[in-house]
């Protein structure tokens, strides 16, 4: 796609490269080519089924027992929607005063599709400088009560071990709060072909811009791609955690998008 300048003169727009699973990428593929860039869907992980009838049993069980459930992300909304659907009493735990914590509007509007009350769910303000646990923090702390009962659901690795950064559950821990975890699916690297690790090293000369919202998939890429030049890749990332590994594996050019598509935007912009 090309943007028109003027009668003479036409400028192509960069290529951004979308690297969420395919549950997740069209919402940004479809945001980045209404901004006039080119969007490539390039997921470098996948997502799958974890709970089965027993253990959905059993995460209703866990649900029942817990004042308020962290919801890591949208995906670990659906997934265990999914699971549950035949089991609609674990949103009527909401309904009777449970709360449902996340750490943003992707995810707040997951648990309002599925029946969640927006007044019980608990997210960082938009304004937040980040969208994460510590921003999250900051609002649930005055619900924190000894032996209070919080559950995380968040997505399994390949080993079938939950998987997620623990800052928040070590913190309620510290607090003497009970904390559970459940897997509601599994998250796997995405195994590139011979076609498409030829079409990284063409991406990263052509400049095209890597745009990740997961360490893991950055990871995946890197250890896919070990002989990439990742000294001329440029990545737009989500957090600057994930800023920090980019940079000590070499990456040349690295900006942070802060919450919002409008500050994705202009962080891609800077790339260019």
């Amino acid at each position: 796609m090309v943007v028109p300048i003027d009668a003479n003169l036409q400028i192509a727009m960069p290529q951004v490269v979308v690297t969420r699973p395919k549950q997740d990428a069209n919402s940004w593929v479809q945001a980045l080519s209404d901004a006039g860039y080119q969007a490539i869907e390039f997921p470098l992980l996948e997502l799958s089924e974890f709970l089965n009838a027993q253990t959905a049993d059993e995460a209703l069980i866990q649900i029942k027992r817990s004042h308020a459930v962290m919801f890591v992300s949208a995906n670990a909304v659906r997934f265990l929607a999914q699971a549950l659907q035949s089991r609609s009493e674990w949103v009527a735990h909401f309904k009777n005063g449970a709360r449902a914590w996340c750490t943003g509007p992707g995810t707040a509007a997951a648990l309002v599709q599925i029946g969640v009350p927006f007044e019980q769910i608990d997210q960082p303000a938009l304004q937040a400088k980040q969208l994460d646990s510590e921003a999250l923090w900051e609002v649930v702390s005055p619900q924190v009560t000894t032996d209070m009962n919080v559950l995380f659901v968040r997505g399994a690795d390949e080993s079938g071990a939950a998987a997620g950064r623990d800052w928040l559950a070590q913190k309620l821990e510290k607090s003497q709060v009970r904390v559970g975890t459940i897997a509601a699916y599994q998250r796997s690297a995405a195994q590139l072909t011979s076609f498409q690790k030829e079409r990284v090293h063409q991406l990263i000369a052509e400049g095209a811009i890597w745009l990740f919202s997961s360490s893991a998939a950055l990871q995946n890429l890197m250890a896919q791609c070990p002989e990439a030049n990742w000294a001329d890749a440029k990545a737009t990332v989500t957090h600057p955690r994930m800023a920090d590994l980019a940079q000590k594996k070499g990456w040349g050019f690295v900006s942070i998008a802060p919450p919002g598509i409008h500050s994705m935007l202009a962080s891609i912009k800077s790339l260019t």
